[in-house]
């Protein structure tokens, strides 16, 4: 099946952007089963950072494919500091299976725009981007009537994985960066963050608010089942409560090299009914990433270089499978 792809802009009126001086956006990516005749090409556009990641053709703007049946969907967070784009190696294959999979940019949070400490330490902010969304592709005039509104699914990875936790239940209690929680001053993308909590403390209205939203419930009853690919540490700041009580098929995927596995399986073993799976024993953090350009190898090795031991492409054809089964292709 040929697939397509487009991608939109929308805003959240209900929610300030950091700066204050208009509402918060929200930038989305669609792959989609498109007409027999579509012509893929290369896309005008590739993951951030540019010329880092390989990204497969797609026919852009193309019309979706007609038949009779509606489309599952399938959302997608992705991890802290990353893209919406960098899920296209999952996205086209759930497309040309008859998916529409969409992704959204996280503002603030994501490397397609300047970072933002608040982008960062608000990641409560996440679960509505991806439960808008829905809202917007259900409503969308390219896909209007074409989703099956019983078969929505999320992926996330890294802080993707959280923010999917959110949608199906999961209650956050204490952020990782708040005094005493002794997890780091901050991610490798922005080290010094925790740094900027009390700033924001005092002199953001938008942040204080923000920070206020941290314990709200931000599950969304139309998602059916999660694909977590090596959720962050922030799962441990769900209350055992919450997550406890939630029952929706879930499957967690980490590597086992990965620094953050004990986050992955303090999540498994609250999560009822889901499955753990350990792709390859020396899989890093990064393994879920696209297959990497030899710019990127060169430019970042921590996240575009794997061990020898390490087939990224054959563990990305495992989370395709995996993907498939758990969404019921």
């Amino acid at each position: 099946m040929r697939v397509g792809f487009r991608q939109g802009r929308f805003a959240d009126a209900s929610r300030p952007n950091w700066d204050g001086d208009g509402p918060r956006p929200i930038d989305w990516f669609a792959w989609y089963p498109a007409a027999d005749d579509a012509e893929e090409t290369a896309l005008p556009l590739a993951p951030w950072p540019q010329g880092w990641f390989n990204a497969g053709p797609a026919a852009f703007n193309a019309p979706l494919a007609e038949g009779a049946d509606a489309c599952p969907l399938v959302v997608y967070s992705h991890g802290t500091g990353c893209n919406g784009l960098q899920f296209e190696w999952l996205a086209r294959e759930l497309a040309a299976r008859g998916f529409v999979a969409v992704a959204v940019n996280h503002h603030g949070n994501s490397n397609a725009e300047p970072y933002r400490a608040e982008g960062f330490l608000c990641s409560w902010e996440r679960p509505r981007d991806v439960s808008l969304l829905i809202d917007h592709i259900v409503a969308h005039p390219d896909f209007e009537g074409r989703i099956n509104l019983d078969r929505i699914s999320a992926v996330g990875y890294s802080l993707g994985g959280v923010t999917a936790t959110a949608l199906l239940g999961g209650i956050m209690l204490r952020s990782p960066f708040e005094p005493g929680a002794n997890l780091g001053r901050g991610p490798r993308e922005f080290p010094d963050l925790i740094d900027h909590l009390p700033r924001l403390m005092e002199k953001s209205q938008i942040f204080r608010d923000s920070w206020a939203r941290m314990s709200a419930s931000y599950r969304d009853p139309r998602i059916k089942a999660a694909l977590l690919l090596a959720p962050g540490r922030s799962v441990q700041g769900f209350s055992d409560e919450s997550v406890t009580a939630i029952s929706i098929p879930t499957r967690i995927m980490v590597g086992g090299g990965d620094a953050l596995l004990p986050s992955a399986r303090w999540l498994y073993e609250r999560l009822s009914g889901s499955t753990f799976d350990v792709v390859a024993h020396e899989a890093g953090h990064y393994v879920f990433l696209p297959k990497s350009t030899e710019l990127g190898r060169s430019a970042d090795p921590a996240c575009c270089v794997d061990p020898p031991s390490v087939d990224r492409g054959a563990i990305h054809r495992t989370v395709v499978a995996a993907a498939l089964q758990l969404f019921g292709a």
